[in-house]
């Protein structure tokens, strides 16, 4: 192969244009196809910004020529030459109309045949596409979003810089504590059975640079949970932390909503509507049975509860007696798409969410069935219908049970279910708003106690105080969620900054004093050298990129993203390593034995 000599770029391909046209060029990349015509060679070469077609005739140099005939794909050149208007026109790409006539051809790195075609629209396992990473990445539907991933952190850093924001990174080998998900453990070889954790988020050290005067912190921060995967989910993510002191709950929001809107006007030109709309938990809950609520589309949830206290049906009456509630969904004008098979369909995916069942009335022109109104009066009926706005067309949808948790997740995942079997997103709409007032403390039935549901460090509402050790479950907490579209995008909260209120806390979730001061003893120290009331949030960016790209899967917007298993297939991590390793952090395996 040779080398590239005294030839450098000067240009690249995507970015060249008519007003170029008879300029001297050079560019370099890797060929995309290759066509020889029999006299004359045409070879589309890409680089990280597009494609440019290369031209060789019989008026090329005769080495020249001879080398445009033996490229092949993938293989690896740097050209020189003329740019000129090109005779046939290409208008699926930007650099169609223009070529380069290549005087000077050096092959830097020859290819071999790829396992699978690199262009987009191709049928290829997900297995193979990710074994082979550094191929699949430049296909152009792969290549772009990291790029333009890249062009979002940009945005991102110089937003918080020009709100006088510093830029901290935190430490990545930090103390385990407990809540929250699994960490990922890293033993140390200085201190024998002593381990580091990786962080989940940067939380105590942006608390403890509140404390430290820094006033406004940033970071685009790792974060590591050991975890199961789903789509939206990896055991290593980035996130983009944030906090400021001195402010209010409304001062984050709005700080953040101005982010939101700079990053959607200047990468997809979308104007999105601020300030966004606030709603509080038990409203989001009770209207969509959700705390991330997709409000593109309607199908909302209606208590009819009382309207029913007295009914004769056994479900109903059953859930109503234990305490719980019967909660509907009409579909409005669905009945033809709703028929008995899709409601069946309907039944199981409710089933999977804790509910026993769906009962439904299905309206139509040429009649109506229901799996529960035989056992309703009249009245009842009628007043069933007239609540939830029944009328010819429709199909009412029913979820009753003594968990109103049941109750709500069923019908949550309900409504998100029939708007995609039905057609009623638009792919094109960004719904933002702010879910807040969540509930502090959220019981574990795994743990036998109470949690914090964001994190133990936030800050109660003042009005609840007298509630944490009487009725821990009614205390909300001045926390807020940033949702889009039906997905949380970030979140936050105001934080305590008391140290008698942070030991309250601790004691209400369950930690002796010995354990909170084992676990958190360093801000509970911090706190008493005078702290500034602050509080901030993080966004989850992978998962923000991906849904500006209206992807599928945060996988398609990292670079080098891990599998169901937590492995990464290029490289075959995780891996096993050396008995010297080993020996040498004082770590002895105890491998689980296979049954046969």
């Amino acid at each position: 192969m040779e080398t590239m000599g005294n030839l450098r770029r000067t240009a690249y391909c995507g970015e060249l244009t008519t007003e170029d046209i008879g300029k001297e060029i050079i560019v370099a990349g890797s060929i995309a196809k290759s066509r020889d015509l029999g006299g004359v060679v045409f070879a589309d070469l890409r680089d990280t910004t597009g494609i440019l077609q290369l031209s060789f005739d019989d008026s090329s140099d005769r080495e020249v020529f001879e080398k445009a005939s033996a490229l092949k794909t993938e293989y690896v050149i740097i050209a020189k030459g003329e740019l000129r208007r090109r005779e046939s026109i290409n208008k699926t790409i930007p650099t169609g109309e223009i070529e380069l006539f290549v005087t000077e051809l050096r092959i830097l790195s020859a290819a071999e045949t790829t396992p699978f075609e690199l262009r987009d629209n191709i049928k290829v396992k997900d297995e193979l596409r990710l074994r082979y990473r550094y191929l699949d990445l430049r296909r152009e539907s792969m290549h772009y979003p990291i790029v333009l991933r890249s062009r979002i952190a940009k945005i991102i850093r110089d937003y918080y810089c020009d709100n006088h924001f510093c830029e901290i990174e935190t430490p990545i080998l930090i103390k385990s504590t407990p809540e929250g998900a699994r960490d990922y453990l890293v033993p140390s070889r200085v201190q024998p059975g002593h381990f580091y954790a990786l962080p989940q988020s940067p939380q105590l050290y942006k608390q403890i640079l509140m404390l430290s005067g820094f006033d406004r912190y940033f970071q685009i921060a790792r974060c590591f949970r050991d975890e199961d995967l789903r789509a939206d989910r990896q055991p290593e993510f980035t996130q983009v932390d944030m906090e400021m002191s001195f402010v209010s709950e409304e001062d984050v929001e709005s700080m953040n909503e101005g982010l939101v809107k700079k990053l959607f006007k200047e990468v997809l030109d979308v104007d999105v509507p601020t300030p966004f709309i606030r709603m509080p938990y038990v409203e989001a809950m009770e209207r969509f049975g959700s705390d991330k609520p997709d409000t593109r589309f309607g199908l909302e949830l209606k208590n009819v509860t009382e309207l029913l206290k007295g009914c004769e049906f056994a479900v109903f009456k059953g859930a109503i007696e234990a305490g719980g509630s019967v909660r509907c969904i009409n579909a409005k004008g669905l009945a033809d798409q709703l028929s008995r098979k899709a409601i069946d369909k309907l039944t199981e995916v409710v089933k999977t969410y804790g509910a026993k069942g769906l009962a439904y009335t299905r309206l139509t022109a040429d009649g109506e069935t229901s799996s529960f109104e035989k056992f309703l009066t009249e009245e009842e009926k009628l007043a069933l219908r007239k609540a939830a706005d029944v009328e010819t067309g429709d199909v009412l949808l029913i979820v009753a049970d003594e968990n109103d948790e049941h109750v709500f997740a069923a019908l949550g995942a309900l409504r998100l279910e029939i708007a995609k079997k039905c057609d009623l997103i638009n792919p094109d709409q960004f719904n933002f708003l702010w879910v807040t007032d969540f509930p502090f403390f959220e019981y574990s039935e795994n743990e036998g106690r109470f949690m914090a549901k964001h994190n133990p460090f936030t800050l109660p509402r003042e009005e609840d105080l007298d509630k944490i050790e009487s009725d821990p479950g009614s205390v909300r907490a001045r926390a807020y969620d940033m949702v889009l579209n039906g997905c949380e995008v970030g979140g936050g909260s105001m934080r305590i900054n008391d140290p008698a209120m942070q030991e309250r806390m601790l004691k209400a979730l369950g930690f002796s004093e010995e354990r909170a001061r084992e676990s958190f003893g360093f801000l509970m120290d911090a706190y008493k050298f005078g702290a500034p009331p602050h509080g901030g949030m993080a966004f989850g960016f992978d998962r923000l990129v991906m849904l500006m790209l209206k992807k599928d899967s945060i996988r398609d917007v990292i670079a080098f993203p891990k599998v169901q298993n937590a492995g990464e297939p290029m490289s075959g991590c995780p891996d096993l390593v050396e008995n010297k390793q080993l020996d040498e952090l004082s770590i002895q395996l105890a491998l689980p034995v296979e049954e046969n």
